[in-house]
């Protein structure tokens, strides 16, 4: 396995490929990010370890949507067992997978926890258990100091787990190895996942705003409400496939394991 320094404008790239990769197949890859979404929904439903479970599901969920983007850029049909290909590489695939999932939730954990030092733990309990947010709440110095912490230590977390899934699937990397050849490649490629991100936050904005105007030209607000979900949804699941993309960029081996 090599590591690859890619430049900034691959960042575009990526974000190309995920959109065209999602076209290819939009009703298989819209189920599947369905499935993901529900399974994440329905696990964090149970009683007292929902959240946590949810959590643990997510490292292997992210992998099961790079494969399924993997399948389509093979020109095949993802099916949906694909979805749960971090647990079908033998016995140490699912550990890893699992080992994987629950350092993730302990430091999504870590994360809710410290921004609840500053606002009392209102933000991290919206975000971990939901409910509705009123404008007062909204407003608070304390909420809003809160929710840019957690953003700002979301982004290490982000780059440490970003490509360790697909490394210890994909390239039979140990976990502890895998973790670290993630940060130092988005790290490395700091400049693409710049553009990377800025061009999915511009994507994500423009397209609602774009919903936004229209609701109000055509006077029916409730078609802002409408279009919303399903356009938010649809471009969440390119930005999954995109993904893909960046891993398979970063890192080159000579042997990719099924």
């Amino acid at each position: 396995m090599k590591l690859n320094v890619v430049p900034a404008k691959t960042g575009s790239l990526w974000v190309r490929q995920g959109i065209r990769a999602f076209w290819k197949q939009p009703l298989a890859l819209s189920g599947l990010f369905f499935m993901f979404m529900a399974s994440m929904s329905v696990l964090s439903m149970v009683p007292l370890l929902g959240g946590v479970l949810a959590l643990m599901l997510l490292p292997a969920a992210s992998l099961g949507l790079m494969a399924a983007t993997r399948e389509v850029d093979l020109g095949k049909f993802p099916m949906p067992v694909i979805l749960a290909s971090g647990f079908r590489a033998g016995k140490e695939g699912t550990r890893h997978m699992l080992v994987l999932g629950a350092l993730y939730a302990c430091g999504f954990i870590g994360v809710m926890g410290l921004s609840a030092l500053i606002d009392g733990g209102d933000f991290a309990k919206l975000y971990l258990m939901g409910g509705s947010l009123d404008m007062d709440t909204l407003t608070k110095p304390e909420f809003q100091d809160a929710m840019w912490l957690s953003l700002l230590l979301y982004m290490p977390l982000s780059m440490v787990f970003w490509h360790a899934p697909a490394l210890t699937h994909w390239h039979a990397v140990p976990v502890v190895k895998s973790l670290f050849f993630s940060t130092v490649a988005c790290l490395s490629n700091w400049r693409a996942f710049l553009v990377f991100g800025l061009m999915w936050s511009a994507i994500f904005l423009g397209t609602t705003l774009g919903i936004t105007l229209i609701s109000g030209l055509i006077g029916d607000n409730e078609f802002a409400a409408m279009a919303l979900l399903p356009a938010m949804l649809m471009l969440a699941a390119m930005f999954f496939c995109s993904t893909y993309y960046s891993f398979k960029d970063c890192f080159t081996s000579e042997v990719i394991y099924a």
